[in-house]
C-alpha cells in the first residue's frame, strides 16, 4: 500500500470536490465519498499538527 502525504490527501480531497460539484458523484457513491474525504481531511489535521509542533521544537532549541 501506498504511503499517504499529506499533498497525496489534498489532492485526492480536491479530486472529490471536484466531482462532487461536477455531479460526477452517484447517490451510490456519495457516503463513500463523503467518508473518504472525512478520513482525508483528519489525515491532514493530524499531519499539520504534527509538523507544526516538530517545527516549535526546533525554533525553541535554536532560542537556547
Amino acid at each position: 500500500m501506498e504511503k499517504l502525504t499529506y499533498e497525496k490527501a489534498a489532492e485526492e480531497l480536491d479530486e472529490i470536490l471536484t466531482a462532487l460539484k461536477n455531479d460526477e458523484v452517484t447517490v451510490d457513491q456519495l457516503a463513500e465519498k463523503v467518508e473518504r474525504a472525512s478520513q482525508l481531511i483528519v489525515f491532514c489535521k493530524k499531519k499539520l499538527t504534527t509538523t507544526e509542533e516538530k517545527i516549535e521544537k526546533i525554533m525553541d532549541k535554536l532560542e537556547e
